[in-house]
């Protein structure tokens, strides 16, 4: 009897979340509260207040519509002295960094050792300690995000090594509007091949210096849909450890499965529906000139090593699911392991 496994499912509920965010407690022109406001009138349930080395839970704002979720973001930045800089030595534009999002998934426990131990040593060139690093707020309760490696001025050779990591981010709206290179599907494939098994979010990375309708306003632009049982803080972290989300600059995957080797993906309109394997093949579908699709499916023969799917509208814009590992032609999302209860 062949059985169905649901990667996405349509009969699960959806809830669009910002991952990326700061608030005046940072860098940030907005507070929480209107935060809140904005991205709620946007239809988003969900976001992470993620705070330049400033860790706060706004439990107050959640409510049976919205969930806010503990965070912050630290930084390891690389010594002024041996960075490359013969015009300006100060500029801080051409210092690499390590920019790292860390989601609360226990905010209730340790609060005592997060309020007062949570920010990393500028050891930048020291891969041993950032990896103990994530390892001990790990024990904690963070799951790790590594951002924008563009934006950050790093290489392979900078992230190839990182351990420990629940995710990174493919796409960064203010990136994206900092130097067109917010997208970085590349990156993540990079970390696949050499077997670093992680998750991929879209985050807005959100400052907010420019008002909402500007064309380089910072919000709105890069989300991640969370499918969850129910809205709250609980079930949210049970998606994001167990990978059940996906992510987008518009374009929506409603269902992915899988049937005796056979995947199944259905969209929003787009104009490419793409999957992405371990190698240089790829399966595709593609929309004749000024038409869209919203459906395809593939036979799977087991050699993909991974699959994610990758899709693109009309606009250029795209979504993508997380990596799923093969076995055989059954499709397997590893789930991150930590003690959340």
């Amino acid at each position: 009897m062949s059985k169905k496994i649901d990667l996405l499912s349509k009969d699960i509920p959806t809830y669009k979340a910002n991952l990326h965010c700061h608030t005046i407690y940072s860098d940030g022109k907005l507070t929480p509260e209107e935060i809140k406001t904005a991205y709620t009138q946007q239809g988003y349930h969900i976001v992470a207040f993620t705070d330049h080395r400033c860790y706060q839970w706004h439990n107050k704002l959640c409510d049976h519509n919205f969930v806010a979720l503990a965070a912050l973001e630290v930084d390891i930045n690389a010594p002024l002295s041996k960075t490359f800089q013969p015009n300006s030595p100060n500029d801080f534009s051409r210092v690499k960094t390590y920019h790292l999002n860390l989601y609360d998934c226990i905010p209730e426990q340790f609060q005592e050792e997060k309020i007062k131990n949570l920010l990393p040593e500028k050891r930048y060139y020291d891969i041993d300690y950032i990896n103990d690093y994530i390892d001990k707020m790990k024990k904690y309760g963070f799951i790790t995000c590594y951002n924008h490696p563009f934006w950050s001025l790093q290489t392979y050779d900078d992230y190839k090594n990182l351990k420990g990591l629940w995710g990174m981010e493919i796409y960064n709206y203010g990136c994206e509007h900092d130097g067109l290179y917010g997208f970085n599907p590349q990156c993540y494939d990079e970390m696949l091949r050499i077997g670093n098994r992680l998750f991929c979010v879209a985050t807005d990375d959100n400052h907010n210096q420019l008002p909402f309708g500007d064309p380089l306003c910072d919000s709105f632009g890069g989300f991640t849909m969370i499918q969850a049982e129910e809205l709250t803080y609980k079930a949210v972290i049970h998606s994001l450890l167990n990978g059940t989300f996906y992510s987008s600059m518009g374009p929506e995957i409603y269902e992915l499965s899988v049937e005796d080797g056979v995947l199944q993906i259905r969209t929003s309109p787009v104009e490419k529906i793409y999957v992405i394997t371990s190698g240089r093949n790829c399966y595709k579908k593609v929309a004749d000139l000024g038409q869209t699709i919203t459906q395809a499916t593939f036979v799977l023969d087991g050699t993909e090593g991974y699959i994610r799917i990758q899709i693109r509208d009309s606009k250029g814009l795209y979504a993508c699911s997380n990596a799923y590992e093969l076995h055989g032609t059954t499709p397997m999302l590893q789930s991150y392991d930590i003690n959340y209860n």
